[in-house]
């Protein structure tokens, strides 16, 4: 549905992280409510959080190893992060949007140093050998991580399935971890004209062009997936979610799930918003 854009993948020109850290939950995402990351405000990194290891390929050229990934943090059991998996959840650091109804402020920031070792997820893993079915990614924006498919690599050899968040910020970069992945949750913000009054950056349509991409990409691929919306009533009417609904179908989404925004730790301006809506004066 909408072609590629040419700078999918440059998030040099994003505004750095606003607002308070808030408490944290979904990717970037407001959905049924869970245990997020905890403790992700910024301070000193971490031994072995984000390090600069690297795995030397041909020609002296390296790919980022699982222990460069930046962890905001980690649920190391969820039953609703995967439909009908358990699973433990990493939710990692940077987001290249702002959406209205964000509430994990703390993770978007890509400066930010991350606060959960690898390690720690690996040894999680071991000890839960036979309990746990899979690990999620969630952010934040987790593809925006070149370290990612090693990690996934790495869940994959240890015996456990893969699930990944994404809004599809990054369509080149999702295309070279769709191999490695066995779910996705993906997060249709809304019809292609009202993306950027959710995502707040870009053109007028550079994230539409980048979400509509990746889920063609996604759906073409035939990994299994649950397209999520969260209706924020600020920005959508039911006519426009209605509109959503037989775009997404037309496109052959079979499983598309509506999701109640919350305020929790959203920024005070969009709270206000939001009560006014729900009790207009």
């Amino acid at each position: 549905m909408g072609q590629r854009p040419s700078s999918s993948d440059d998030e040099r020109a994003l505004p750095p992280a606003r607002g308070e850290a808030a408490p944290l939950g979904t990717a970037g995402d407001a959905g049924p409510a869970r245990s997020g990351p905890r403790g992700a405000a910024a301070g000193p990194l971490l031994p072995g959080v984000g390090a600069a290891a690297a795995l030397t390929l041909g020609g002296g050229r390296k790919e980022a190893c699982a222990g460069d990934l930046v962890i905001a943090g980690l649920t190391r059991m969820s039953s609703c992060d995967w439909p009908g998996r358990l699973v433990a959840t990493v939710f990692l650091q940077g987001c290249p949007w702002r959406c209205t109804y964000c509430h994990n402020h703390a993770i978007l920031d890509p400066r930010a140093p991350g606060q959960v070792p690898w390690r720690e997820v690996r040894e999680l893993l071991t000890r839960r050998a036979g309990l746990l079915d899979g690990v999620v990614f969630s952010g934040g924006e987790p593809t925006r991580q070149t370290a990612l498919a090693d990690a996934m690599r790495e869940v994959r050899d240890r015996g456990f399935g893969v699930g990944l968040h994404t809004g599809g910020a990054y369509p080149r970069k999702l295309e070279a971890l769709l191999p490695l992945v066995d779910w996705i949750g993906f997060d249709v913000k809304a019809p292609r004209h009202l993306y950027r009054a959710i995502t707040r950056v870009g053109g007028e349509t550079t994230a539409a062009d980048q979400a509509f991409a990746s889920l063609r990409m996604v759906l073409d691929s035939g990994v299994d997936v649950q397209v999520r919306t969260t209706v924020d009533p600020t920005v959508l009417s039911d006519d426009d979610v209605r509109a959503l609904t037989a775009t997404l179908h037309d496109l052959g989404v079979a499983d598309h799930v509506l999701q109640e925004v919350r305020p929790d730790g959203t920024t005070t301006e969009y709270q206000q918003a939001l009560a006014a809506t729900r009790h207009p004066s």
